[in-house]
C-alpha cells in the first residue's frame, strides 16, 4: 500500500499543534464506568433501546406492558424502569449524545408573476427540515465504532501476488488522492484531513393506499468509512435533510416556469442546507476522531448517489443524454470528452441560444447546480454509479428481459410468445432451493419488483431462456452478468478490470441481434450506456458496491417508512423527525457505553456476574469451517444397516470401512476401494444423524458481517418446512493445489451423520457424485456442466465423505433443452429429473469467484 506522506492527516492537539510522530491520543473526558446518564442503569438503557429502536412498540402498547410489569413488582416494593411511554420518551430525549436538532426554512417563488390569473404555485411557500450536516458529519468522525473502519489518508492499494493496483474502499480511488494533493499544496491546509461528504437523495413514497405521502429524504456519508461499514448501515449514512416537493394543478404542470422552478428549488435547498461546511473547505478545523487522535480536517463535496432522474437533475442537462459525457443523446456509446464546469459555462457564454445548448448539448442553461456554491466541486464529475438503477432495474430489467419478451413475441406471435413465457417461468419456479436464494413460485408473474427480486431473478434466468432464444441472446446475458458480477466485487484489481471491460465489449457485440431482428433500434439508452463509464468510476471512487443507490434505498425504510408508520398520519412529518432524532440519540449511547465497555454479554449476565461472578463472557472464537447442526434426529436411523435400508445404498457398509481407512491411514497412496474389504476397519457403533451442515467461509463481496464471513446452511432433510425433501449439492475439495472448479468435484448430499471410532469423532457425508462433462465452462453460458455420477451397474455413485472436505454450498440448474419442461415438475424435483446441469456460478458473488 501507498499513501500520501506523513504531512497529510496528521495527529495534532486540541489547539490545532501537529504533534510529533507516535503520540498517543489525549485521554477520552474521564467517565465513570457506571455512568450511565440519563439512564439510571444498563436494564434502563436495553429497555429503552428494545421499546423503541429493535420493537418499535406504539405509545399505547408501552403503557400497557410497563402497567403490566409494575404490577407484578408492586409486591417486591419495586418498579418497572419507566413510569409511562411519556417517562420514556423523557429520557431519550434528554441524552446528549447524537443530538442534532431538526431545523426549517421557508422557500417560494420569487419570480415575476403575471399581472392576472397568477398560478397556484407561484404564491404557495414550502418548508425544508434539515439537520446541520457539519453536526451530523463531526459525529461519525467521532465515532469511537469506526476507529478501524475508518481511512485518515488516501492511498493507492497493490496486490501482494503481483504488485498490480486494486481498488476498494473510497479512499483507494484517484479522485480522492488528486483532491487531497490539492490540499497538500496549501500551506495553510497542509497536514489536514480529507473529509469527503457523499451525498444522496431520492423520492420515495410511504403509502399509495392513502394519497400523497411522497418524501424527498437528502442523506449524507462520508468517504473516509470503509464500504462495508457504509453497506452495512452501521449509521454512516445519515439523514440530513426534507427538501421541498411542489405541488400544482395539471394546468400547470408542464409550464416551464414551473419545471424550472421545480429544478432550482432543489440545487438551491441542498446550497442551503450545506452551507455550514462551506468555511471548514478551505479553513481547517480541529476535531476529535474515534481513535482519539484530534485532526485538523478540510471538507469537500464527494459523489453523489442518485438514480439516472436524480442525475439529471443534478447536471442540469436534458434526460436522455449522459450526465458524465458529451456524447450525443442520439449515439450514447460514440467516444467523447467528459463534461466539466468549466466547459459547461464557456458553451454558455459562447453558444448563442439557450435552445441550441438543449439540442446540441444537451444543457439546460438557466439552471445553476448546487455545486457552484463550493469550492473544488464539479458536479460532473462527482455522479456516482449506481448498480441498483443503472444496471439492475435498467439493463437487466428494463431492457434485456423486456427485449426477450418482445423477441418472442416478433418471432413467434402473441399466442405462441405467450405459451414460451410460461414455460419460462415454469423453469423458473423449478429451480432447486439455495440458502440465500429467493424463489419464485409463479415465475416473473408478479407486478412490484424490488431490487432484491431482480437479483435473485438475474441468479436463475439465463439457464431459463436458454432453448428459446438465439445463441447470441444467451451470450449477451451471459456477457452481461459477468460484467455485474465483476462490477459487484469489493476488491477489484488491474486484471478485474481488464475482464470488465472484455466482458462489456463482448455485451456490445453481441446485444446486436436485437438490433438485426428488429426487436429494438438503438442502443442510445442511457442507463446501458452508463456500463461504458464503469472502468473509469472504479479508479475514481473504488468498487462501486460503496456507493451505489440501493444504500439510501434501504436507508428509507428505518429512516422514512418506520418513522412514518410509527406516526398518527396527521402532518407525520413532525413526528418523523423526533423519531428520527430519538432513534440517532440511542444510537450514539450505545456506542459510548459499548466504548466504555459496559455492554458486554447480556443484560441478564452482567448482573449475575456482579452478584455472583460466575458468568464467563471471554468471546467465542468461530472457526471457519464447516460443522454438523446442533440437533441430532433421533427418529432416524440409529446404526449403519438403519442407514443403509433408509438410503436404499445396499453396501453403503462397504463404503464406510473404505472411509475410515482412508481416514485411519491419511498417508496411503492407494484408493480406498483398491484396499481389500479385509484391512479396512469394522464398525458396529451407533451413528447420530443430522438434517443440515453450516459452512462459515470469506465472502466480503456478498451480505456478510464487517469482517466479510459469511455463514450458510446446507439442508439434507427428508421433509423441508413441511412440504418435500432437500437435499442440497456441494463444492468438495479434491486437489488443494488447484484453484476454483478444477480443484473441486460437484456431490449431491444425502445424508449428513457422525460416528465414534476408537475415540476419534468423524462427521460425514453420503453424497452421490456428479461428474463434469468437459475440462471448462459452456462457451455459450459460462457456466460448468455436471451430470450425476453412474457405477457400471447403472446405480448411482455414491460415497462417504469427512464433512471438512467440503467447501460450501453449490447450486446447479438443469439444463432444460428446447423442450417445454412438465407442469407437474415442482422445485424439489429439480435435482432428480434432469440429466445434465449447470453449476449456477451466478448464485452469489462467491459463487461465481469458484465457479468461472
Amino acid at each position: 500500500m501507498f499513501s500520501l506522506p506523513n504531512t497529510f492527516a496528521r495527529p495534532c492537539d486540541a489547539t490545532g499543534h501537529f504533534l510529533e510522530d507516535g503520540v498517543p491520543p489525549a485521554p477520552p473526558p474521564d467517565k465513570s464506568p457506571d455512568d450511565w446518564t440519563p439512564y439510571r442503569d444498563r436494564v434502563e438503557f436495553e429497555t429503552a433501546e428494545f421499546l423503541y429502536t429493535c420493537n418499535q412498540m406504539s405509545a399505547g402498547d408501552i403503557n400497557i406492558l410497563l402497567d403490566l410489569w409494575a404490577a407484578t413488582l408492586l409486591k417486591h416494593n419495586d418498579k418497572p424502569p419507566f413510569a409511562d411511554c411519556h417517562d420514556l420518551h423523557r429520557t431519550i430525549d434528554s441524552t446528549q449524545l447524537g443530538d442534532v436538532k431538526w431545523q426549517s426554512f421557508k422557500v417560494r417563488y420569487t419570480g415575476e408573476k403575471p399581472a392576472n390569473a397568477v398560478p397556484p404555485w407561484m404564491d404557495q411557500s414550502h418548508d425544508v427540515w434539515y439537520r446541520n450536516p457539519h453536526e451530523v458529519i463531526r459525529n461519525m468522525l467521532g465515532n469511537p465504532d469506526y476507529e478501524k473502519e475508518m481511512d485518515y489518508r488516501p492511498f493507492r492499494e497493490y496486490s501482494a501476488d503481483d504488485d498490480k493496483r486494486q481498488w476498494q474502499d473510497f479512499m483507494s480511488g484517484d479522485w480522492a488522492w488528486t483532491h487531497a494533493d490539492i490540499i497538500c499544496q496549501d500551506p495553510d491546509t497542509l497536514g489536514s484531513t480529507f473529509v469527503p461528504v457523499i451525498l444522496g437523495s431520492d423520492k420515495t413514497t410511504v403509502s399509495v393506499a392513502t394519497g400523497a405521502n411522497d418524501y424527498y429524504p437528502l442523506y449524507v456519508s462520508i468517504g473516509n468509512v470503509r464500504n462495508s461499514v457504509r453497506r452495512a448501515h452501521r449509521d454512516a449514512i445519515a439523514i440530513i435533510g426534507f427538501l421541498a416537493m411542489p405541488k400544482t394543478t395539471k394546468e400547470h404542470a408542464a409550464d416551464a416556469k414551473y419545471r424550472k422552478y421545480c429544478r432550482q428549488l432543489f440545487h438551491s435547498s441542498i446550497a442551503k442546507i450545506l452551507e455550514n461546511l462551506r468555511p471548514g473547505m478551505t479553513k481547517p478545523e480541529v476535531i476529535r476522531f474515534g481513535d482519539g487522535h484530534y485532526r485538523r480536517v478540510i471538507y469537500g463535496l464527494g459523489p453523489y448517489i442518485a438514480d439516472y432522474e436524480e442525475q439529471v437533475l443534478l447536471a442540469c442537462i436534458v434526460r436522455g443524454w449522459c450526465p458524465r459525457c458529451m456524447s450525443n443523446r442520439n449515439n450514447l456509446d460514440e467516444k467523447s470528452l467528459c463534461r466539466c464546469r468549466d466547459h459547461t459555462e464557456a458553451l454558455i457564454e459562447e453558444v448563442a441560444t439557450s435552445l441550441a445548448l438543449w439540442d446540441e448539448y444537451g444543457i439546460v442553461s438557466d439552471l445553476v447546480p448546487f455545486t457552484n456554491d463550493f469550492p473544488r466541486a464539479d458536479i460532473y464529475e462527482l455522479i456516482a454509479p449506481d448498480l441498483l438503477h443503472q444496471l439492475i432495474k435498467g439493463t437487466f430489467k428494463d431492457h434485456l428481459v423486456e427485449w426477450v419478451g418482445k423477441y418472442l413475441m416478433h418471432v413467434h406471435g402473441k399466442k405462441e410468445a405467450e405459451k414460451i413465457q410460461d414455460d419460462i417461468d415454469h423453469r423458473i419456479s423449478v429451480v432447486a432451493p439455495f440458502a440465500g436464494l429467493r424463489r419464485f413460485p409463479q415465475g416473473r408473474g408478479f407486478k412490484q419488483w424490488t431490487g432484491d427480486d431482480l437479483k435473485a431473478l438475474m441468479k436463475v434466468y439465463l439457464p431459463a431462456i436458454e432453448g428459446h432464444v438465439p445463441t447470441d441472446v444467451v451470450r449477451t446475458f451471459r456477457a452481461f452478468l459477468e460484467f455485474c458480477y465483476l462490477i459487484r466485487r469489493s476488491i477489484i484489481t488491474e486484471s478485474t478490470l481488464l475482464q470488465i471491460q472484455d466482458t462489456l465489449d463482448r455485451f456490445h457485440h453481441y446485444r446486436t441481434i436485437f438490433e438485426s431482428t428488429g426487436v429494438i433500434f438503438t442502443f442510445s439508452l442511457p442507463r446501458q450506456h452508463s456500463c461504458s463509464h464503469y472502468v473509469l468510476l472504479i479508479r475514481l471512487f473504488g468498487a462501486p458496491n460503496g456507493l451505489c443507490s440501493s444504500i439510501t434505498e434501504t436507508k428509507h425504510i428505518k429512516a422514512v417508512k418506520e418513522p412514518w408508520r410509527r406516526s398518527s398520519r396527521y402532518k407525520a412529518l413532525g413526528q418523523m423527525l423526533v423519531t428520527n432524532q430519538r432513534l440517532d440519540k440511542l444510537a450514539a449511547a450505545r456506542v459510548d457505553f459499548k466504548s466504555r465497555g459496559m455492554l458486554n454479554g447480556t443484560c441478564l449476565s452482567a448482573i449475575l456476574q456482579r452478584l455472583k461472578g460466575e458468568i464467563d463472557d471471554s468471546p467465542t472464537l468461530v472457526q471457519a469451517h464447516v460443522q454438523l447442526a446442533k440437533t441430532i434426529q433421533r427418529k432416524r436411523a440409529r446404526t449403519v444397516p438403519d442407514l443403509s435400508t433408509e438410503l436404499a445404498i445396499p453396501h453403503l457398509y462397504t463404503l464406510l470401512r473404505q472411509f475410515l481407512f482412508e481416514q485411519v491411514n491419511p498417508d496411503d497412496q492407494h484408493a480406498p476401494s483398491d484396499i481389500p474389504l479385509a484391512q479396512c476397519p469394522q464398525f458396529d457403533g451407533k451413528i447420530q444423524l443430522f438434517n443440515s451442515a453450516s459452512s462459515m467461509f470469506y465472502a466480503p463481496s456478498d451480505r456478510s458481517g464487517i469482517g466479510g464471513m459469511r455463514r450458510e446452511h446446507i439442508r439434507a432433510c427428508p421433509v423441508w418446512r413441511n412440504e418435500a425433501p432437500r437435499y442440497d449439492c456441494v463444492f468438495v475439495n479434491t486437489d488443494a493445489g488447484v484453484e476454483g472448479m478444477r480443484g473441486m468435484e460437484i456431490a449431491h448430499v444425502m445424508c449428513f451423520f457422525s460416528l465414534t471410532f476408537e475415540d476419534t469423532v468423524y462427521p460425514c457425508a453420503v453424497v452421490h457424485w456428479f461428474d463434469k462433462t468437459s475440462d471448462g465452462p459452456d462457451e455459450d453460458t459460462g457456466m460448468w456442466v455436471v451430470e450425476p455420477s453412474f457405477d457400471t451397474d447403472s446405480s448411482p455413485f455414491v460415497g462417504i465423505i469427512h464433512i471438512d472436505s467440503i467447501y460450501r454450498a453449490a447450486h446447479l440448474i438443469p439444463i432444460y433443452g428446447a423442450q417445454v419442461i412438465s407442469r407437474n415438475l415442482k422445485h424439489y424435483d429439480s435435482y432428480d429429473a434432469f440429466q445434465a446441469f449447470y453449476v449456477n456460478k451466478f448464485a452469489d458473488h462467491h459463487a461465481f469467484e469458484i465457479a468461472s
